[in-house]
């Protein structure tokens, strides 16, 4: 185990903190309908329970209608309950073999719990990198105390450490600043 090793280590755990809050994020509903809000919705698929897109086709019919097309036209029928059983405020309406999702606007009430989400999901994400840098300085500590490492080298590895996190809560304020001004566009 090297200073290499652990700055590596802590770097690829920052990125993968980093795509969890771009995912969370995403589900996150905002004025326009996209289909990544109904990724969370599971359908019960030969007594299985499965994702959405796995038995369905997920299109955009505009800026604020999803279409569902079911592969299996008997699946319709469940997919429909499923997603209104989501508790996503979302009802949708079947025609023909198509089940069409208008996604309601927002209420200004609605937007700013929504805001206050997107906070929240910010500052978990925070809290975990400032995690991986106690891991990673830890993670340093030890080289030293099993002399792997010098002092010097422990000193710079902390530096190159804290660049890496201050460098992820920036891209966090980032995200966060550009979905909060998604939310609240009318």
């Amino acid at each position: 185990m090297s200073v290499a090793d652990v700055k590596k280590n802590a770097q690829d755990r920052m990125a993968k903190s980093l795509e969890t809050l771009r995912g969370n994020l995403a589900k996150v509903r905002t004025g326009r309908a996209h289909v990544g809000i109904l990724d969370s919705v599971m359908v019960e698929y030969y007594g299985n329970p499965t994702a959405l897109n796995q038995v369905a086709n997920l299109t955009l019919v505009d800026a604020r209608t999803i279409g569902v097309q079911p592969f299996e036209k008997k699946m319709a029928a469940t997919i429909e309950k499923a997603i209104r059983d989501a508790d996503l405020g979302l009802n949708p309406s079947a025609q023909g073999d198509m089940i069409r999702v208008p996604t309601p606007p927002l209420t200004e009430e609605r937007r700013k719990e929504m805001v206050k989400l997107v906070k929240s999901e910010g500052e978990d994400s925070k809290v975990a990198v400032r995690n991986i840098r106690r891991d990673a300085n830890e993670g340093l500590k030890k080289l030293v105390k099993d002399k792997a490492i010098s002092e010097d080298d422990e000193r710079r590895g902390t530096d190159d450490i804290q660049k890496l996190t201050d460098k992820a809560i920036v891209d966090i304020d980032k995200m966060l600043a550009e979905k909060e001004k998604e939310v609240l566009t009318v």
